[in-house]
C-alpha cells in the first residue's frame, strides 16, 4: 500500500495521531509542544517546532518521508539545510539516519500511533476515480456550520486569487481603474465562447481612444466591430458600409491594430448572446457612463449596481441579431441575469481589489454586499445541490466553483475542511 507522503504532513501538522503515549523509535518520550510552519517551499518539512524528547526541550526543523531511507535517497545529509533537523517523521522505519557529527537524529514512526480507520477513509477518498468529487457519496453528512464556514473561506480565497490578477492588470495600466474595468468587463461581455475573443479586443484598444470614441454608441461600435474583425466581410447594408468607414478613419486617426485578435463566434449561442449584440450593448454602456469604474464602487447594494450596467443596443439592432439580416422589432436590454453575472465576476472582484488597496474590511464588506444576490446557474452549482442544499447566494455559487477547481478536481482533501472531517470523523 503506497503512503502519499503529503498524507503524513497532514497527520504531523494537525496531530491527528495518538500523542499521549508518544516516543521515538529508541523508546524516549515526545511531546510536541507546537508542530512547526508548514514549508511549501525547499528545505525541510517545518519549521520552528517545538518538543520535549524526554526531559530536554528542543527547537528546530521537522523532516517527514514515508521511509526513513528517503533521507539518504534525497541527498539530505550533503545538504547544510537540513543540519537544523531535530525530528524525523516517517511511516517505515528501515534505516538509521545521523546527523554530521554521527549522532542519530531522533525518529518517530506513526504508523505505531495512528488510527487505521484514519488512513482507510483518506485512501477512499482517492481511489475512486469514477466519482465526480471524491467525497459525494459522505457530503451531505458533513455538519452545515462546518460546510457554511467552509464555502466563505472559499469564497474570501477566490476573491484573493483574483484580486492578485487585478493587480497585475493595474500595473501594466499604471493604476487606471477605469481602464481595467473596461478589459474586465469586455471579456465577461463575451462569456464563455467569445470570452477570449473579446478580451483581445479590448486589449487592442487603449482607453484613452476608447473615451475618444465614445461621444456615441456609432463611433464605438465602428471601433468594436471593426476591430473584432466582423466588418471585414463585403456587404451592402448602409448600416455596416457606414460603421466601416467610420472605423477605416479611426484605425488611420489612432494608428491601432488588430494583429492578434481573436474573431468571435455565432456557433451554439442564442441569438440574445450573439456577439454583435453585446459588443454593440457594451458600446452603449461606455457612450453613456464616462465614470462607470467610480459609480460602481460607490453602489451600496448589488441592485444599484445591476442597474448601473443596464445596456441597450443601438436603434439598428432592434431589427437585427446579425448584420445584414433582418428580424422582428424588439429592444435588445442586457437581461438581468446577464448583469448579475457581470456583477459576480466583474464588479466583485474589483470592488474586493478596490479596498483591500485601500485598507478597508474587503471580505466582510464584499460578503454583506453580496448576500442577497442570486447564485448563477451553472452546471458545478447545479450538481452540487444534487449532493447538499441548493446555493443560496452568489457568495456560496462562487465558493462551490472554488472548491470544484481548486480542491475536488485536484484531490486536495487534506486542505479541504470537508475532507478534513470527513477523514478524521
Amino acid at each position: 500500500m503506497r503512503i502519499p507522503e503529503e498524507f503524513l504532513h497532514f497527520l504531523w501538522k494537525y496531530q491527528k495521531f495518538e500523542t499521549s503515549r508518544l516516543c521515538t523509535s529508541e523508546g524516549i518520550s515526545l511531546q510536541v509542544i507546537y508542530p512547526g510552519i508548514h514549508n511549501q517551499q525547499a528545505g525541510p518539512d517545518f519549521f520552528n517546532a517545538h518538543l520535549r524528547l524526554g526531559e530536554t526541550l528542543w527547537a528546530g526543523t521537522v523532516e517527514i518521508h514515508v521511509k526513513s531511507s528517503y533521507w539518504y535517497q534525497h541527498q539530505h545529509q550533503q545538504d547544510a539545510a537540513y543540519d537544523t533537523v531535530i525530528l524525523h517523521v516517517v511511516w517505515e522505519h528501515d534505516v538509521e539516519i545521523f546527523r554530521e557529527d554521527n549522532s542519530v537524529i531522533p525518529t518517530v514512526v506513526l504508523t505505531d500511533f495512528v488510527n487505521p480507520s484514519i488512513l482507510r477513509k483518506y485512501l477512499d477518498l482517492l481511489e475512486e476515480p469514477r466519482r465526480w468529487i471524491p467525497c459525494e457519496e459522505m457530503l451531505p453528512t458533513v455538519a452545515s456550520v462546518r460546510w457554511k464556514a467552509w464555502l466563505e473561506r472559499l469564497f474570501l480565497e477566490r476573491m484573493e486569487e483574483k484580486s492578485k490578477r487585478i493587480e497585475a492588470q493595474l500595473k501594466t495600466h499604471h493604476n487606471h481603474w477605469e481602464a481595467v474595468l473596461f478589459q474586465m468587463l469586455c471579456a465577461n461581455f463575451g462569456l464563455n465562447l467569445n470570452g477570449a475573443a473579446f478580451q483581445s479586443i479590448a486589449r487592442s484598444i487603449p482607453f484613452s481612444v476608447l473615451q475618444k470614441c465614445a461621444v456615441s454608441s456609432f463611433e464605438l461600435e465602428a471601433l468594436f466591430f471593426g476591430q473584432s474583425g466582423l466588418l471585414a466581410l463585403p456587404s451592402e447594408d448602409p448600416y455596416v458600409v457606414a460603421l466601416s468607414e467610420a472605423y477605416t478613419y479611426q484605425k488611420r486617426k489612432f494608428r491601432i491594430t488588430s494583429e492578434g485578435i481573436i474573431t468571435p463566434q455565432f456557433f451554439r449561442l442564442r441569438p440574445a448572446n450573439f456577439p454583435t449584440l453585446r459588443l454593440a450593448q457594451l458600446a452603449d454602456l461606455y457612450t453613456r457612463k464616462g465614470r462607470l469604474f467610480a459609480e460602481l464602487m460607490e453602489a451600496t447594494t448589488p441592485s444599484e449596481a445591476i442597474k448601473l450596467l443596464l445596456a441597450t443596443a443601438s436603434e439598428y439592432w432592434d431589427t437585427h441579431y446579425q448584420f445584414g439580416t433582418s428580424s422582428k422589432p424588439r429592444k435588445k436590454v442586457t437581461s438581468i441575469s446577464f448583469r448579475s453575472l457581470l456583477l459576480i465576476n466583474t464588479i466583485a472582484p474589483l470592488r474586493f481589489c478596490y479596498q483591500q488597496r485601500f485598507g478597508n474590511e474587503a471580505g466582510d464588506a464584499l460578503l454583506s454586499f453580496l448576500e442577497e444576490l442570486s447564485p448563477e446557474k451553472n452546471s458545478v452549482v447545479q450538481r452540487f445541490a444534487q449532493l447538499r442544499k441548493k446555493a443560496g447566494t452568489a457568495v456560496e455559487s462562487q465558493a462551490l466553483l472554488q472548491l470544484k477547481t481548486r480542491y475536488c478536481d485536484k484531490k486536495r482533501c487534506l486542505d479541504c475542511a470537508v475532507g478534513n472531517a470527513l477523514i478524521t470523523a
